[in-house]
């Protein structure tokens, strides 16, 4: 058995892939991996590159480098594996996934079986993966990713010399993380793998990019810190290291961090014609120039955007923002540029744009009511309502149990505010604290920056309205605990702090925002204008 470490160079895309050729980049820039096989000495570097090209989700050109190892090495069963893997795209990707990917991954699966992998290492490697895939019609989803990563902690413990086993638990391990848990156990127990050996590895493409999507929650973001910083200067070559920074970024409130981060990722993704990836990383870049008042910027990205959405391919695979990603990123951009400047009229006359993706056309929706409730259209509320409804009612029948119930908890934000709008006060508070504690049950999926408007900060933004300063004060502050240096949660802050009477905490928060808005469009927001007024600044 022979084990080669080498610094790999991208391969071409794959046959199977939509997107489009470019030049293989040079050496030292997809990372290092080292895997250990039984194939044949000579396709040892190929593999090990496909590995390295798996883990930052360059899922295309690693299943052009598994093929390319079949080609040279038919009786290399384990690189079935690799396909089957890569089959199942990016696991941190939101919703259920569908038949025909399924099929192809199970597909690898029957062919890695068939080819008998000549080592028991190896075979568990196939059977670990086949627990993703096998009886999908009649476990759901999640029975089936709980019990892959069981199997990958069996591998991992039954061999403890092999870091690549140790590496794919703890990926396991933070991506069957429960929402609703937390404690974040199994984030910090990945983490703790993925930490000790990087420290060893520092060129190793998954340790830092698991390290980030491990402790991609408010109260970890801060250990992926480094990782952060590094992973896109290991992998410079894949749009995706580019981007994953920004992850950490957003959860930090280092918007410019963000920003530039997703400049470079949405110029690489253009570049690859990973086009949900573009639409991806600009979504990431909208929700930060929003929190600086760069408003301006937003609306080159909204004139952009129709352009590269006729080139989103529904079937599209290989990347590691999936269809679905960039579906959401079309409804999501125009939705936080009203929604974040609290531009009820124009969110409520959002145009919607059906997709094959039902929680995308939630946001839509979600957009529309909430813009309609604060203006008072009882009508269009109520439709929004309906259609959220709708929605949801799909994703459960789909057994999709994540985005139930962030629909749910969305239809629950516009009925409160619908409530309000009406008059109906304590009803309406009660449906959005509510709402609020579901929301702070559960966490973001990756395929978001954050929530298109924190139901907390709603929260705060109604009892506000209804006369209540010193409660709302205490939902905004909660909110920026959670979620760092956002525009309207710091201007909500400070607005509640000056009703209540507390001229300190007004003028600290309307520094923060003024701080925030350092560079913020001319004329600013009114926000702005009113935190300079309460710190006597002229900026």
């Amino acid at each position: 058995m022979r084990v080669l470490s080498v610094t790999f160079a991208l391969l071409g895309l794959v046959v199977v892939a939509t997107q489009h050729p470019r030049p293989s980049p040079t050496d030292q820039e997809i990372g290092t991996v080292r895997f250990v096989t039984s194939c044949s000495a000579t396709v040892q570097p190929s593999f090990n590159r496909a590995v390295a090209l798996l883990h930052s989700f360059a899922f295309s050109q690693a299943t052009e480098g598994f093929n390319a190892v079949l080609r040279a090495d038919p009786r290399c069963a384990v690189a079935w594996w690799g396909l089957a893997l890569s089959a199942w795209g990016n696991p941190f990707a939101a919703g259920i996934k569908p038949a025909a990917q399924i099929q192809r991954g199970l597909d690898a699966v029957t062919r890695g079986r068939s080819t008998g992998a000549p080592s028991a290492r190896e075979s568990r490697y196939i059977e670990a993966v086949a627990r993703l895939y096998e009886h999908a019609d009649s476990v759901d989803q999640r029975a089936r990713l709980l019990s892959y990563r069981d199997a990958m902690a069996e591998l991992a413990a039954r061999e403890p010399a092999d870091t690549e086993a140790m590496i794919f638990h703890a990926l396991a391990l933070a991506v069957s993380a429960d929402p609703a848990d937390k404690s974040y156990a199994s984030q910090l127990a990945a983490g703790a793998t993925l930490e000790r050996l990087f420290a060893r590895l520092p060129n190793h493409p998954g340790l830092a990019h698991y390290i980030i999507h491990s402790y991609d929650v408010p109260p970890l973001a801060g250990r992926a810190l480094d990782a952060a910083r590094r992973y896109s200067r290991i992998a410079p070559a894949i749009s995706h290291a580019l981007h994953m920074p920004s992850h950490t970024y957003t959860r930090l409130g280092y918007w410019q961090q963000s920003i530039s981060a997703n400049v470079a990722s949405a110029e690489a993704a253009r570049r690859e014609g990973a086009t949900a990836e573009e639409l991806h990383a600009n979504d990431y870049r909208t929700y930060a120039y929003l929190q600086l008042g760069q408003d301006r910027a937003v609306r080159q990205i909204l004139a952009a955007l129709p352009a590269i959405a006729a080139r989103l391919d529904p079937d599209a695979i290989g990347a590691a923002a999936p269809p679905a990603a960039g579906y959401f990123a079309i409804a999501a951009i125009p939705a936080r540029y009203a929604l974040e400047r609290g531009a009820w009229v124009e969110a409520a006359q959002l145009e919607l744009r059906p997709s094959p993706i039902p929680f995308a056309d939630a946001v839509t929706w979600f957009a529309r009511g909430l813009g309609a409730a604060r203006i008072g259209d009882t009508t269009a509320a109520q439709t929004a309502i309906a259609g959220l409804l709708g929605i949801r009612e799909r994703l459960v029948h789909a057994r999709d149990t994540y985005w139930s119930e962030e629909v749910g908890i969305q239809q629950r934000v516009v009925v409160a505010w619908l409530a309000f709008a009406a008059g109906r006060k304590a009803e309406a508070l009660a449906d959005m604290r509510a709402a609020a504690e579901r929301e702070d049950a559960t966490e973001k999926n990756a395929i978001t920056p954050g929530p298109l408007a924190p139901a907390r900060e709603l929260l705060g933004e109604m009892l506000l309205a209804a006369h209540e300063p010193a409660p709302a004060l205490a939902a905004f502050e909660a909110t920026l605990r959670h979620e760092p240096n956002r525009f309207r949660a710091l201007a909500g802050a400070a607005k509640a702090a000056r009703a209540v009477g507390d001229r300190a905490t007004a003028a600290r928060y309307s520094a923060e925002l003024l701080k925030l808005g350092a560079h913020a469009d001319r004329p600013r927001r009114a926000e702005l204008i009113e935190a300079a007024r309460g710190t006597g600044s002229s900026r």
